[in-house]
């Protein structure tokens, strides 16, 4: 290990993720400002900006003192792994620290890497600086909270670190983010920005229940509503994405910040996520202080609209008529939504996935506002139903470069066979083709086209009624005209790509 650094610089490395990009990397300023404030010398290399990342990371830990990377479980790992080897390489006796999702939910086969030295658990911000200020300080890791180690080529353990209080570490470090980079790549100026972090719900397919052990820790309303629209101001941004797990836990603290930023006179677009039956406890006048304030767009995750398939996902708190509910109180305020569902999971029937697809349906036909958001169950490591999953076959990756291929919807499904898999594809591109086309339809001043429209839905229609997709003509014309759109961010709606395998 080192023993101190000319100028205790650390750099600090986000991977290249799928998707869009949004923004800078929020966990890592966050790292980034807690470091800086213990007089260290933080220095981010965003993979998802800088398409040579490699050639960055191998200037930038010519001289520092530690390498973090923070990271999902995804392909993302891919691009971790590369960084790391590259690392190695120059500098062999450089500390490698890993942290975030994956590591934290998988840390010791994560350890069991030659090239990870050491792994930050839940959340980084003191533990990776009493990592640091100990390395300094020539001293080992024993007791150090929050981190597990190698040593001698065994791996030690240390107890969890308890959450910190949002409100007692420093905010991130903005300054250190080349804005107008990510603008030339987005096309504007936006943010993510996290008012509050964890959810309380328990749902079995999820990460943040295991990560954030169902805890709610937000900031305090006052010092979002300055940091935000001091943020707006300086920065000049056009666009703010809460990337709370569910924004709207606390309903009155929401409805308050939304108070606070339409009171300050300030002007830009904000987005955020939470569960439908939360939104159902604003009031329509709460709604469209919501869209007054800049709210345009709410992402919700509704997963299924087959209560037997809510029960296994343990969604006690999801219920079909909230779905309708909240897409009205958003219509009638002027808010776009987009209803994540998934598909496969487990124990999961035809009967199940034909309800979703219908009471969708239904809500397209009545509000404009509502896109959808298909995938197929990815099983993410640590979620509560592991145990299930192996039982029914699935097979765990046994490492980190394993890891690397569980993508969204990239992972096959014991109990889905390859025919039910191919069906259930067409089913959810042909649910949305017939809604993007009704979509149109609404939105065309012609009746010429609005009547040409009617007649394309109408075998659609068939298909879905009968859920059969045979020789699906409509998909091949479709995406040689670039109409359908499979998967939307749920932050912003936007849409994310055609993620189609074969249609």
């Amino acid at each position: 290990m080192l023993t101190g650094s000319a100028d205790r610089k650390v750099v600090l490395f986000s991977p290249p993720y799928e998707g869009k990009v949004f923004g800078p990397p929020l966990g890592l300023l966050s790292l980034a400002s807690s470091l800086r404030a213990a007089g260290f010398r933080p220095v981010i290399v965003d993979g998802a900006i800088d398409p040579k990342f490699l050639n960055a990371v191998a200037c930038e830990i010519a001289d520092c003192f530690a390498f973090g990377i923070s990271l999902l479980t995804g392909p993302m790992i891919r691009d971790a792994i590369a960084a790391s080897q590259v690392a190695r390489q120059i500098r062999p006796e450089l500390p490698i620290i890993y942290g975030g999702w994956h590591p934290t939910l998988l840390t010791g086969e994560t350890l069991r890497e030659g090239f990870v030295d050491i792994v930050v658990r839940h959340q980084g911000e003191k533990t990776l600086t009493e990592i640091l200020q100990r390395q300094e300080a020539g001293a080992g890791l024993d007791m150090v909270a929050g981190c597990w180690f190698k040593r001698d080529g065994r791996i030690f353990s240390n107890q969890d670190r308890p959450a910190s209080p949002l409100n007692t570490l420093p905010a991130p470090a903005y300054d250190l983010v080349d804005f107008e980079a990510y603008r030339r790549l987005t096309g504007g100026r936006k943010l993510p920005y996290a008012t509050s972090i964890g959810c309380p719900y328990a749902c079995n397919y999820c990460t943040d229940m295991v990560f954030y052990n169902r805890r709610f820790n937000p900031l305090e309303v006052k010092g979002v509503v300055e940091d935000v629209v001091g943020l707006v101001k300086r920065l000049q941004l056009e666009e703010v994405a809460l990337v709370d797990s569910n924004f709207l836990v606390d309903t009155r603290r929401a409805v308050a910040i939304a108070l606070g930023f339409l009171e300050s006179g300030v002007r830009f677009r904000w987005t955020f996520q939470a569960s439908t039956d939360l939104l159902c406890r604003l009031s329509d006048e709460d709604a469209c202080l919501l869209a007054a304030s800049g709210v345009s767009h709410i992402g919700f995750g509704t997963e299924s609209a087959s209560p037997e398939v809510l029960r296994k996902m343990n969604k006690r708190h999801q219920h079909i008529e909230d779905m309708f509910e909240a897409a009205r109180k958003c219509a009638k305020a002027g808010i776009r939504i987009t209803y994540n569902l998934i598909f496969g999971y487990p124990g999961e029937e035809e009967a199940d996935r034909k309800q979703t697809l219908r009471v969708m349906g239904e809500l397209a036909d009545l509000y404009d506002n509502v896109t959808f958001s298909p995938n197929l169950f990815t099983p993410y490591p640590g979620i509560p139903i592991w145990q299930e999953l192996r039982e029914a076959g699935l097979r765990e990756p046994q490492s980190l470069e394993e890891w690397a291929s569980v993508g969204l919807g990239q992972v096959e499904l014991p109990w889905l066979s390859a025919e039910s898999g191919r069906v259930l594809q067409r089913s959810m591109s042909y649910f949305l083709l017939s809604n993007q086309l009704t979509k149109k339809s609404k939105r065309s001043g012609s009746n010429t086209v609005r009547m040409g429209i009617r007649l394309l839905r109408r075998p659609l229609n068939w298909r879905l009624k009968h859920y059969f997709f045979n020789l699906p003509f409509e998909l091949w014309l479709s995406m040689a005209q670039q109409w359908l759109v499979m998967r939307r961010s749920l932050l912003t709606g936007e849409p994310l790509g055609r993620q189609l395998k074969e249609v």
